[in-house]
């Protein structure tokens, strides 16, 4: 069976922002005067939310909700400055979105990244606008691996979840591809291992985007 649209994760699928997350994140660790963190612990840190990301690397685990919406606030305004100063598509990218796009399927993004970001992200990175529907976290709708926002988008593109193959690099993205009803692809150029991506039951695991290609057109 050949497939009618596509759902993305962004950070360690489409973009590698593990560089421009990490510089945000340890700045503002500095700037409340916390210990940093090397970068490539980064890649467990991201992938569930700002929230979880402040709670993750901040020592210890009694912050406050107001001490934590004033990490969120700081790494906010650090990251706007800095958000694409190393970050870029990984190679193939630009052109499996082509090779779909041509093909006539329907391509979105759900990202656990903030809305604003991941709308500012897409528009840089993918100037063409391949996309139909861009989501971050939203007030309201629950994050991945919650499958509201992948049924969301199901809805918005006029699709069954049995046409649409969630692509993704995390547990995360796995278990909400899977909880939706999706069949589920694991990219192996992201923040996570192959292991994570077999135990969270990938249909399909890529190592290179035109694999993507491959199976949903």
């Amino acid at each position: 069976m050949k497939y009618k649209g596509l759902i993305f994760d962004l950070d360690g699928t489409l973009l590698d922002t593990l560089d421009d997350l990490a510089d945000a994140a340890n700045a503002t660790l500095e700037h409340f005067s916390f210990p940093v963190h090397p970068v490539d612990s980064y890649r467990y840190f991201v992938g569930e939310g700002l929230k979880t990301l402040m709670q993750r690397i901040v020592p210890g685990s009694n912050a406050t909700d107001d001490e934590l919406n004033d990490y969120m606030k700081k790494f906010g305004e650090i990251y706007s400055q800095n958000w694409k100063a190393r970050s870029a598509p990984y190679h193939g990218i630009p052109e499996m979105i082509a090779s779909l796009s041509a093909a006539g399927l329907q391509l979105a993004v759900l990202s656990n990244k903030p809305h604003g970001f991941t709308e500012m992200c897409v528009k840089t990175f993918f100037p063409e606008k391949p996309f139909v529907y861009v989501y971050g976290q939203r007030e309201g709708v629950p994050k991945k691996p919650d499958p509201a926002g992948a049924l969301e988008l199901a809805e918005k593109m006029g699709l069954g979840v049995e046409e649409i193959l969630y692509v993704g690099d995390t547990a995360t993205d796995m278990k909400t591809g899977n909880s939706a009803g999706m069949k589920t692809i694991g990219v192996e150029w992201g923040f996570r291992e192959r292991a994570e991506l077999e135990e969270h039951n990938a249909w399909r695991i890529v190592s290179t985007p035109d694999e993507v290609v491959s199976y949903a057109v």
